[in-house]
């Protein structure tokens, strides 16, 4: 199973995307944690896009596109795969379903955490005065001028995503703002009409 997991900041992607692994035994590719570890393996683009973050230049798609490449070639991918973080435009999405062709491989779903963004920030809100309360440091993105920020970059970017996949017939939505539980169970009704279509 191929899957993607949109939502923005705080919807829930990494614990639902931590069940579905365990669930499924698929592996989770965030595109940071796995362009990291090219640059610590020092793998030719690794060593190509360090140089790049070196000068401060955000590394082209075709490199990001090769990174994931490589990594769902890897034998823990084989059983299937959640994208992470990727792709956030228009012309990834495109260059990731090209990459995926080349591979005659497809995406299952494109699932997206949907939310109310008032409650989504007092969620994130919430969840810094926990950790600040129990002495954890709290993440500098957690800030609330921080958030609103990067759900307005989100719901610029999905505004073109969520198009491109409905086109393909991939696309679902999910309540990203109902209890833990019952977001598993939409996501896995979702997965289980996938199966039945297969």
């Amino acid at each position: 199973m191929r899957l993607i997991l949109l939502g923005p900041p705080g919807a829930g992607k990494g614990t639902q995307s931590e069940r579905l692994v365990e669930k499924h035994g698929l592996v989770q590719l965030s595109t940071g944690d796995m362009l990291r570890a090219a640059v610590a393996a020092e793998t030719p683009i690794g060593l190509e896009a360090k140089d790049l973050m070196a000068r401060g230049q955000l590394c082209p798609d075709s490199l990001v596109v090769q990174i994931v490449s490589d990594r769902i070639e890897q034998p823990d991918a084989h059983n299937g795969f959640i994208l992470d973080g990727f792709p956030r435009t228009l012309k990834q999405a495109e260059a990731l379903d090209r990459m995926l062709e080349g591979k005659h491989y497809g995406l299952d779903a494109v699932i997206e955490l949907t939310v109310d963004e008032r409650s989504l920030l007092d969620r994130v809100e919430r969840r810094a005065r926990e950790l600040a309360a129990a002495g954890k440091p709290v993440r500098t993105d957690d800030a609330p001028e921080v958030v609103h920020r990067r759900i307005a970059d989100y719901n610029a970017v999905t505004a073109q995503l969520r198009p491109f996949y409905k086109q393909r017939g991939i696309y679902s939505s999910v309540d990203g703002m109902a209890p833990i539980d019952e977001v598993a169970r939409s996501i896995d009704s979702v997965l289980s009409d996938v199966k039945a279509s297969v």
